[in-house]
């Protein structure tokens, strides 16, 4: 889509947006919307030069470089809550706002938690060919486990980590979390019912240990051998933050050697998966492509809280 008008304010999207936000947009403003850009990056430098805002998902590097092309970019849209992919720092040095989708997706995320977890401790799902095939695995199948009285385990209690919270407790798990950039005496530990704890203890008591934090200096890596060998080795992982959290040779090794009961990664170091990632073959995992936030709702929760966001932010300046 490239709608011209008048005025001259350009917006260019680069990834998947919902079409009635596009539409929103396109109303208003020149915008082209290209999906299709966030794997050509030669053309979408190329075309940055008169661009005001800029809408992108996880995939698009907002770097210096993309920042050196689009000498009149005045805002980022983010179409998802994690900035990695953005250079925040550059961008504000530059006086370029940028906006996050924060709380759009969030339900979307807290049901991708729970359906795992409870897939992964049940173990029911993984042979509908055999008993297709009239095998009938019944026996191997019969050791699930219930979620009902399992502890999840949090790190990381934003606002993602607290919806999750309450659809665990309403299922009979009773949650604990870390949050370091929360105080223990904090109003929300009381409100949520939801005990504070130190990151080992966490590790170390949880039977569902779920990530919502976001990749900086000090998280890189946070899952590693050491970590998962502190781990229930019956416990699960589900990481749906950032895939550089968890050291994947690490949790292959620790799925392989059966000292994890099970994992789930919706995230990755390297997106898509490259050939020979070590969790390909892992037994007990589930991989999905990065869309544990991605649903037809919350796309369109998002879609429109960046589009009302940008437009809002153009009209104004």
């Amino acid at each position: 889509m490239n709608a011209p008008h008048e005025g001259g304010t350009r917006i260019v999207i680069t990834e998947f947006m919902d079409d009635t936000a596009v539409a929103l947009l396109a109303s208003t403003f020149e915008t082209t919307y290209k999906p299709a850009l966030v794997d050509d990056r030669p053309a979408l430098l190329a075309m940055l030069g008169n661009v005001d805002a800029l809408i992108v998902r996880n995939r698009t590097k907002v770097d210096i470089a993309l920042l050196d092309a689009a000498p009149k970019l005045r805002v980022v849209g983010r179409l998802g809550v994690g900035l990695d992919n953005i250079d925040v720092d550059a961008c504000k040095a530059r006086g370029i706002d940028v906006f996050p989708a924060t709380g759009a997706n969030a339900g979307a995320v807290a049901e991708y938690v729970i359906g795992t977890a409870m897939a992964l401790l049940r173990e029911a799902y993984t042979r509908s060919a055999e008993t297709a095939a009239g095998t009938w695995p019944r026996t191997a199948l019969s050791n699930g486990r219930e979620i009902a009285g399992k502890t999840l385990g949090l790190i990381g209690f934003g606002g993602i980590g607290q919806l999750t919270a309450r659809l665990a407790q309403a299922l009979g798990v009773t949650v604990i979390a870390h949050d370091p950039l929360l105080a223990p005496d904090a109003a929300i530990w009381q409100q949520a019912g939801v005990a504070c704890k130190q990151l080992h203890e966490v590790l170390e008591q949880a039977d569902i240990v779920s990530l919502h934090i976001p990749l900086t200096t000090n998280t890189r890596n946070l899952i590693g051998a050491d970590a998962l060998a502190r781990m229930k080795p019956d416990a699960v992982l589900i990481n749906t933050s950032r895939g550089e959290i968890v050291d994947e040779a690490a949790l292959a090794q620790a799925l392989h050697s059966a000292n994890l009961g099970g994992a789930a990664i919706d995230v990755f170091a390297q997106e898509p998966l490259a050939p020979g990632n070590a969790l390909a073959n892992a037994p007990r995992v589930i991989l999905t492509p990065h869309i544990a936030g991605v649903t037809t709702e919350s796309n369109t929760r998002v879609s429109a809280l960046i589009a009302q966001r940008v437009a809002a932010y153009l009209q104004k300046k």
